[in-house]
């Protein structure tokens, strides 16, 4: 079974965890859009949606799906979304499509966040992805310094701005063994608008696709 197949398992497995007039949180990315499509065959059932990218958006008002600014629908019930990475305890790396901010945002505005991933993604320990930060334009260097400082190799990924207008240091080379501590730690540098590890708010729900069928760890 393809990669992809595993990624459509797993985003129409998390369907089931979508109730009747919801608003439900939207991610961004690959396994995502499959999660999209599937939700297009229940827009009837729903309220609509709240999106955490431009991308993701657009993909949904295509299909008809009515989509909500956070700021009107109050807490959301439940969020769906991808990960880069995940541990056994569900901590996350997110924001290999730079969408990292809304997505914490998101994440943290809902009661239960479902990460939906293909079964490569479940790692022992968080790093081997390169950890993306989003940070404000003017701190770029300042804050790869800081990052170097923690061990790691940070990369500017060029040509690339996030729909907030910030750009994005892929951080290389760390072996992340306490993932709320560095969380924590980096978010007290100045100039890093999100750091692209979700520990503080893990996900509730990892849904895998495999090749056997879908496992499920909470």
């Amino acid at each position: 079974m393809s990669q992809d197949d595993k990624k459509k398992r797993a985003a129409e497995a998390a369907i089931e965890y979508i109730e009747a007039d919801m608003i439900v949180g939207v991610g961004t990315g690959s396994t995502v859009n499959h999660f999209i499509d599937a939700l297009a065959g229940i827009k009837g059932k729903i309220d609509g949606a709240v999106s955490s990218s431009e991308a993701s958006t657009a993909r949904m008002k295509a299909h008809g799906i009515r989509v909500y600014d956070l700021n009107a629908t109050g807490g959301l019930s439940v969020y769906v979304d991808g990960a880069d990475e995940s541990n056994q305890h569900l901590h996350l790396i997110k924001g290999g499509g730079g969408a990292l901010t809304r997505e914490k945002i998101v994440a943290g505005a809902s009661e239960k966040f479902i990460c939906i991933c293909d079964d490569t993604k479940l790692v022992p320990y968080l790093g081997k992805f390169p950890l993306p930060i989003e940070v404000i334009p003017m701190a770029r260097s300042f804050v790869a310094r800081e990052l170097a400082k923690h061990g790691g190799r940070p990369v500017w990924r060029e040509g690339f701005i996030t729909d907030n207008g910030n750009v994005i240091l892929d951080v290389h080379d760390m072996e992340i063994m306490d993932p709320v501590a560095l969380e924590n730690e980096l978010n007290k540098i100045p100039g890093i608008v999100t750091v692209g590890i979700f520990a503080n708010r893990p996900a509730d729900v990892l849904i895998l696709g495999t090749d056997t069928g879908i496992k499920t760890i909470q």
